[in-house]
């Protein structure tokens, strides 16, 4: 259908709708009937395949060979039980896997976009994907399009269609309709699919949806490309070739040295194969993976939405937090409390929210024309609405209105006197914003902004109940900004026009100021200073001016140079850049400025952003971040987190969580490679020594033993490290260094020492057992790595001044695994497994070890962190 060869009219009773929306139960009714509006994806890997892919490693492969060999040769307990260990390891694998897709699935469920449509003849907010054909849209500036739509009302409305056509131009939209078939480029009173509103506002009925519209239609060239690995993910991936690679040749040397030293072929083959499934890192990507989405979700409880994951590996490293000042580091609920017209100071009651107060002048009650004229053009000149009791809106117009309505003025009554006929909207470059009103004795435009911008657009002040010519600028707007107060000022003239633009901005006469607080939020002070306690430097960027800005830092405990936009203009930031931490009447452009200044200085950079023009700096930052509440679609795609509550405190609590993620991570790279390694050099060193029973070769596992520990150690332990909590004194560390190596020196002599214990640890039990059996020696090593492992686990967390049972996740995991240990230990179970029961003197041999290593382990490890000078 060409819906723009349609006049509003009939585009609107083509869909079976009306300006007053669809209602919920028609919206549901279509929902069913077109689907959801989404493009379809590039087809995923199912939960089969998924499964399927955990068996066709190499590796694994091999070891299935090897059961099939053990059943020709009719060695069935063997066969059947490498058979049930690979595929309960297959299971686990894919159930990890299944967990980290399905991570990633919900992170784009939660950052989907919602849109604002009209249904049952109220505005409503409701996920893009809710969208049917026949939905009422409305649309401003910053907002990505979220389906085909035909405009039904336009104010100055234009749009950036470069996604869709490769116009880079932003174009101009209307209402009128086309009479011939014409090119997407020329459908001016369309709005396509991922187009953005670069300017003005509009409202639309919903022509297509999902696969329906332009973009559905090359949907195969705007597919999504496989999600990235992280730099971490990438050097653990590097890591884990290495480890692999250097473990292949142990086991190659393990399988001869043994075959030379007695072992038969077959049995010596299979020990090398299981050791390389035990021992070889291959999950470690993997395990990132879900260490980070685990991370994620512990942070959308913390109100931090989380897009990339890589976005979590740089928390950790942010030395610098530019954050914006209103609605961030303050509570966005602007009030009205003072009024400057006709050379007096009115006070005014009430706070937040309230719509009750009096206006008082030298404490008493006050009131006049020109008081109730500044009111008025506040209440027109303004988009916010009052709608159910509820405010919606910018917040500082929403101050705007409630001041009017104090004075008993309501905008509906107003619009009917003043009706709206064009306007010129406000942006962060402006810094102000017109509005043309018809009215019985003539047009009149009404302008509003930041005093200093509009003073110089006017000639003119009213004054003593008459025009006057201005001569300077009102003298309590220093006053005002000198508490803290964010000043506006007032402005209007006649116009014979009946359209408004910018250069129709002159010439002005000038009413007053409106001047209102935004109070510090008491949790950004806190927050602030566990920013200076963690070593990380907090800038305040407002487009509020100098004076203002600076009284507001000072009660959020920043202190440090002030510099304006138009100072920014004339200095090379570079030179000066570590000196200021506050910057007023700055512009979006001017923050990709103060981030390429930081990050030329070696710094990491979280920037904050709402605004279209934000979205620059926020790409260009380390980490860029968006407002949940009050973001524009544009802002929130280009950050790699949302804050869900645009609070500032938000920030801090998610560079704690990150901080906690990445210890959490190199505490499973430590358990893991330390386990591992100690495990190749417990086979390795009896090999090479040529240990024997019965005239045979003496190995301390064999290979379903080692599979078994491989099932029992390696997995839900490693994967529990990651629900560990940070630690308390996580936020009085320095950042990370972004070159910081995973395997520190600390972490490297760590595991050589550990793995050396255990080693030493189990071939001591191993020996002693052989003095009654090899089954009875094979039972104590298996047994006495496993519990190693596990008292390996708690010294690492010892490290990071964990408490000592707080992971109740971990809890559950390790005593699991000993039940495991025990029952193959103390069942008939054990036949399979070639293993024996235990008696009391045994687990006091195995106990006493367990705490000898736990012993010296620690203070090797506290011997080792003084000597390289330097702590996890």
């Amino acid at each position: 259908m060409e819906y723009y060869r349609l006049s509003e009219k009939e585009a609107l009773d083509s869909l079976r709708t009306n300006e007053k929306g669809l209602s919920q139960e028609e919206a549901d009714k279509r929902l069913k009937e077109y689907g959801e509006n989404k493009l379809k994806e590039i087809k995923r890997i199912s939960v089969f395949e998924l499964l399927l892919e955990q068996f066709t490693s190499p590796l694994v492969l091999i070891l299935i060979g090897a059961a099939v060999a053990s059943f020709i040769i009719k060695e069935f307990i063997d066969s059947y039980l490498i058979f049930a260990i690979v595929i309960l390891n297959g299971f686990l694998g894919f159930v990890q896997e299944y967990k980290a897709e399905k991570a990633v699935e919900l992170l784009k469920k939660l950052t989907s976009l919602k849109s604002m449509v009209v249904r049952d003849s109220k505005i409503k907010e409701v996920y893009s994907t809710e969208l049917v054909p026949g939905d009422i849209v409305l649309v401003e500036m910053g907002d990505k399009v979220p389906a085909d739509l035909r405009i039904i009302e336009s104010s100055d409305l234009y749009v950036n269609e470069a996604s869709l056509t490769g116009e880079s131009q932003p174009v101009h939209k209307s209402l009128a309709k086309i009479e011939k078939s014409v090119a997407i480029a020329d459908q001016k009173n369309m709005l396509f699919l991922g187009t953005i509103i670069t300017r003005g506002k509009g409202k639309a009925v919903v022509a297509g949806t999902g696969m329906n519209t332009e973009l559905g239609k090359i949907a195969g060239i705007v597919q999504e490309t496989e999600t990235e690995l992280t730099p971490l993910q990438v050097k653990l991936k590097q890591l884990g070739k290495f480890l692999s690679v250097f473990i292949l040749l142990i086991i190659v040397v393990i399988t001869f040295t043994g075959i030379y030293k007695g072992g038969t072929f077959f049995d010596m083959l299979l020990i090398g194969i299981s050791l390389a499934v035990a021992a070889i890192p291959e999950g470690l990507p993997a395990v990132v993976t879900i260490a980070l989405s685990i991370g994620t979700k512990k942070m959308i409880k913390r109100n931090v939405l989380v897009k990339r994951l890589t976005a979590v590996e740089a928390l950790g490293s942010v030395d610098v937090i530019c954050s914006d000042k209103t609605g961030t580091l303050t509570k966005g609920e602007m009030t009205v409390k003072k009024i400057f017209c006709d050379n007096k100071l009115i006070d005014i009651e009430g706070s937040g929210y309230s719509t009750s107060g009096r206006f008082l002048s030298s404490n008493k009650e006050f009131s006049s024309k020109e008081l109730e004229l500044i009111l008025k053009i506040g209440l027109l000149n303004n988009d916010a609405v009052l709608q159910d009791h509820e405010f919606i809106g910018d917040p500082t117009e929403i101050a705007l209105l409630i001041s009017a309505l104090k004075f008993n003025l309501k905008k509906e009554d107003l619009e009917k006197e003043y009706p709206r006929i064009d306007t010129v909207a406000f942006t962060s470059e402006r810094k102000m914003m017109s509005t043309l009103h018809k009215h019985k004795n003539g047009n009149v435009v009404f302008s509003k902004g930041a005093v200093e911008i509009l003073l110089k657009k006017c000639s003119r002040i009213y004054f003593g109940g008459m025009v006057r010519r201005l001569t300077a600028p009102p003298e309590a707007n220093n006053g005002f900004a000198n508490n803290g107060l964010r000043v506006l000022g007032f402005a209007y003239k006649k116009s014979e026009k009946d359209r408004v633009s910018e250069s129709d901005e002159n010439n002005l006469i000038f009413l007053g100021m409106q001047a209102m607080i935004d109070p510090p939020r008491e949790e950004a002070i806190d927050a602030v200073k566990k920013c200076k306690e963690a070593g990380i430097r907090v800038i305040m960027i407002t487009g509020d001016n100098a004076i203002t800005a600076e009284a507001v830092a000072k009660e959020l405990g920043i202190h440090d140079k002030v510099i304006t936009g138009e100072e920014l203009e004339k200095i090379n930031l570079d030179e000066v850049v570590e000196d200021i931490s506050i910057y007023a009447r700055v512009n979006p452009e001017h923050k990709i400025k103060i981030v390429d200044a930081l990050k030329k200085k070696g710094h990491i950079v979280a920037m904050t952003g709402d605004g279209v023009n934000d979205a620059p700096a926020l790409k260009k930052a380390d980490i860029g971040v968006a407002m949940g509440k009050t973001g524009t679609d544009v802002s929130k795609d280009a950050a790699s987190m949302i804050l869900v509550d645009d609070n500032f405190a938000s920030i801090v609590n998610a560079i704690e969580e990150g901080r906690g993620i990445y210890d959490n991570i190199k505490k499973f790279v430590n358990y893991l490679l330390s386990a591992n390694l100690g495990e190749v050099l417990v086979l390795f060193i009896p090999i090479m020594l040529g240990w024997q029973y019965l005239g045979k070769i003496a190995v301390p596992l064999v290979a379903v033993q080692l599979l078994w520990l491989n099932l029992v150690t390696d997995g839900m332990p490693a994967l529990a490290l990651g629900f560990d909590k940070p630690e308390e004194m996580i936020m009085r560390r320095q950042p990370r260094k972004t070159n910081e190596k995973i395997i520190s020196a600390n972490m490297f002599w760590n595991i050589i020492a550990t793995s050396l214990l255990i080693t030493a640890a189990v071939l001591y039990i191993f020996n002693y057992g052989l003095s009654v059996n090899l089954v009875k020696a094979q039972t104590l090593a298996l047994t006495t790595i496993v519990m190693l492992e596990f008292a390996r686990v708690y010294i690492i967390e010892k490290e990071y001044k964990a408490r000592l049972f707080s992971n109740k996740y971990l809890l559950f995991a390790i005593a699991f695994s000993i039940f495991l240990q025990l029952l193959v230990v103390y069942t008939p179970l054990n036949f399979l497994l070639k293993l024996m029961p235990l008696n009391l003197m045994d687990w006091a041999y195995i106990i006493g070890l367990v705490i000898v290593v736990f012993v010296i382990s620690y203070l090797s490890n506290k011997l080792i962190t003084i000597l390289t000078k330097e702590t996890d």
